[in-house]
């Protein structure tokens, strides 16, 4: 038992160091490497503990594993590392739920008997409803179906809580009984996975960045839970940790939409104000009709002239795979004598900190990046704001319409900029469906195509005069 605990806190503290070191971009690598010379070791300290039972059979599954996870990395490409991350979520859920099914089935002790029926039942359940959650959120992400989110009229949150009493009746009458053999737990892997399935059909694409790091954090639990029931410490710790970690992840990504967890989970959406979906913002004064106002033949000029510069990068610079082309325009804004800051958004893309790895790839120095709020003051000084493929963290209407999936959400407030540019595909609704009001802005000018073909324009015309 003391070795056990012992051999926990070293492998658990050699994650927490990793995490830290993860923070920095400059220390990232090591961070990544060491957190995997931890998991290495955890994975040895299995066998050590369990006398090398069926080690041949065991390492062949581990290669199996190892060739997957190997192929995975080398072919996912960054756009999809939201979609790659749902996934191992969704995966991390259903191993701890097999392995404590297996668990149950050769269970033959009698110490602490509700302990074990109860844990069991736990991780069995959190687990299987983190799996069908983060399958779901896949095919969201993905576009492959359940792209917007699916409501259920009249009764619904009837039938969820009719749902959630008969997990816990089902766990709570394995624990009484003392057994889950038989139907028990296939009816409560059935009934969790429905739960997961409901709870991430609802969510809208807005929200997606909240839903990823709480079943980051459900996986977590149900890893910390199944070492309980198979009383391994070293998956109790590092369970606990990424359990933690995905909460306290969720609660920023709440914070960034200003929203509560329950709000975004039912579906409530805030009201910010008495104006509709769709509605614009009503200017002070009159604006000037677009082609008496700025367009692309005021852009080089704009160019050349701007020395405090705010890009604002999101999902749709991952989608046209534009980060290097917006490199390229940073660089020749610096040349210029223009001081380039980036505006980034918590939800910005599909998963937290997405756009914080695409700009690192490409060697965007990292003390360039700013948050939502230190950034926001800045741009009523900034010459000009370039958005590169975002829409809804930019979108006023989330401080004017109400019943929206955006409605209260802080954003960037790139239309304080004297000059704002906008390098979209086109004029359409972002993620959530709502209507961007700052494109009709007189002082915007709008970009439309691919990013990575109207980057290097902007590029072009900087570098030309």
């Amino acid at each position: 038992m003391a070795v056990s605990l012992v051999a926990a806190v070293l492998i658990v503290g050699l994650f927490i160091v990793g995490i830290r070191l993860m923070q920095s971009p400059t220390s990232a690598l090591w961070g990544n490497r060491l957190g995997s010379t931890a998991m290495l070791l955890a994975l040895i300290w299995a066998f050590v503990s369990t006398g090398w039972a069926d080690i041949g059979l065991v390492l062949v599954y581990i290669g199996i594993g190892t060739a997957i996870g190997l192929l995975l990395a080398q072919s996912v490409k960054m756009i999809h590392m939201p979609q790659t991350v749902a996934l191992l979520n969704g995966f991390g859920g259903a191993a701890s739920a097999l392995v404590v099914w297996a668990a149950v089935i050769g269970y033959a002790g009698e110490d602490a008997a509700l302990v074990f029926w109860g844990t069991s039942g736990l991780a069995v359940g959190v687990g299987a409803l983190t799996f069908s959650g983060s399958v779901v959120a896949v095919l969201k992400l993905q576009g492959i179906a359940f792209r917007k989110p699916v409501q259920f009229p009249g009764y619904g949150h009837i039938f969820r809580a009719t749902l959630a009493a008969a997990v816990i009746i089902t766990i709570l009458n394995a624990v009484m009984v003392g057994s889950m053999y038989g139907v028990l737990v296939p009816v409560l892997v059935l009934l969790c996975l429905l739960g997961g399935f409901l709870m991430t059909l609802r969510i809208g694409g807005a929200d997606m960045p909240i839903v990823i790091s709480l079943l980051n954090s459900f996986s977590g639990i149900a890893a910390a839970v199944a070492g309980l029931a198979v009383e391994n410490f070293v998956l109790v710790g590092a369970g606990s940790l990424v359990g933690v970690a995905g909460l306290v992840l969720t609660r920023i990504m709440c914070q960034a939409m200003n929203r509560s967890l329950l709000a975004v989970l039912t579906g409530f959406t805030p009201g910010a104000h008495a104006q509709t979906q769709g509605e614009k913002e009503e200017p002070e004064e009159a604006a000037e009709p677009k082609s008496a106002a700025l367009g692309e033949a005021d852009l080089p000029g704009i160019l050349r002239e701007a020395k405090r510069v705010i890009i604002v990068p999101g999902y749709g610079m991952a989608v046209s795979h534009a980060q290097d082309a917006v490199r390229q325009l940073t660089n020749a804004f610096e040349k210029n004598g223009a001081e380039v800051k980036f505006a980034m958004h918590p939800v910005a893309g599909r998963m937290p900190g997405h756009m914080y790895v695409l700009l690192a790839e490409v060697g965007i120095d990292y003390d360039k990046l700013m948050d939502l709020k230190p950034i926001n003051p800045q741009f009523a000084h900034a010459d000009l704001a370039l958005i590169v493929g975002a829409c809804d963290v930019v979108n006023p209407a989330a401080n004017a319409a109400e019943n929206t999936p955006i409605s209260g959400m802080p954003i960037l407030n790139a239309g304080e900029a004297k000059n704002v540019v906008v390098c979209n595909l086109d004029e359409k609704p972002g993620y959530s469906g709502v209507d961007n009001t700052l494109y009709h802005q007189e002082h915007v000018i709008t970009v439309w195509g691919d990013a990575s073909e109207t980057v290097p324009r902007l590029t072009e015309m900087l570098t030309s005069g």
